[in-house]
């Protein structure tokens, strides 16, 4: 059986599809394409049918991912779909706790920055919108290391 994971973030241009990318090819990597399903939202559904902003893709292809994911609007359907739904930061925890169709679907629901072992000193993930390059490089390192807890987490169960 497949794990289903969604991430989300605001607009789901930036971080939510960089986590979708790097969750695939991690899982890739250690054999486990088959055993995931992967995909990403947004809160804000005014980026609908974008792929991730330029700057994101240009610095995920710097380590070998391809971002192809369009941007999408989270649903209530989704918390039935996903076995996980990943958020970024807590201003998308509060949106998306708010949209759960019953509360007992907010047990399928994370912050990111839980499964991150490497970099405790962030509760959150960064929007790099508004940021240089370095803020999207530490989005990038954020997701490698959180990715690489949630798989650990799936082994462990």
């Amino acid at each position: 059986m497949k794990r289903k994971i969604l991430f989300v973030c605001l607009g789901n241009i930036c971080r939510s599809p960089a986590a979708e990318g790097v969750l695939k090819a991690a899982a890739g990597r250690k054999g486990l394409s088959d055993k995931i399903a992967v995909d990403s939202a947004g809160t804000y559904g005014g980026h609908a049918g974008q792929l991730p902003d330029s700057r994101m893709r240009s610095a995920a292809a710097r380590r070998g991912y391809d971002l192809t994911h369009r941007a999408r609007q989270i649903t209530e359907e989704d918390f039935i779909d996903f076995d996980m739904i990943v958020v970024m930061d807590d201003m998308n925890y509060e949106s998306v706790s708010r949209l759960a169709p019953e509360r007992r679907y907010l047990d399928k629901l994370y912050r990111f920055a839980e499964f991150c072992g490497r970099h405790p000193q962030w509760s959150h993930v960064p929007d790099p919108y508004y940021e240089g390059r370095e803020g999207f490089e530490l989005v990038l390192d954020l997701l490698e290391d959180g990715c690489e807890g949630i798989l650990e987490k799936m082994a462990d169960e």
